[in-house]
């Protein structure tokens, strides 16, 4: 089965500005007032929409919650159900972002 590929927050962020990657950001709605990445979409981990994660996709992955745990645990629940081939976690979370001095869309 495959695992997870965690990724720096500097990786995730050049994915996204060529267009490589897809951010999934399982974090609950108030915690996003506290801190959002740009362009990322909000999946809420307690009523995670299985449906809404494009199973073939041409772009990478990627999970993303406070710290990496939660994020780290739907990306392996999707590949053990096989509901996607590949997954990357953001390594730290919006953490590990903020602490990059990466943006802030709030």
């Amino acid at each position: 089965m495959p695992e997870m590929v965690e990724v720096p927050p500097h990786t995730v962020k050049e994915w996204l500005e060529l267009g490589l990657a897809m951010l999934i950001d399982v974090r609950e709605h108030q915690e996003l007032a506290q801190f959002a990445i740009s362009g990322a979409v909000h999946n809420p981990m307690s009523s995670f929409d299985f449906d809404s994660v494009p199973s073939e996709s041409d772009k990478k992955l990627v999970f993303v919650c406070a710290h990496g745990m939660r994020s780290r645990q739907v990306g392996q629940y999707l590949l053990q159900e096989n509901r996607i081939s590949e997954a990357y976690n953001l390594t730290g979370g919006v953490a590990a972002w903020a602490q990059a001095g990466l943006p802030n869309q709030t």
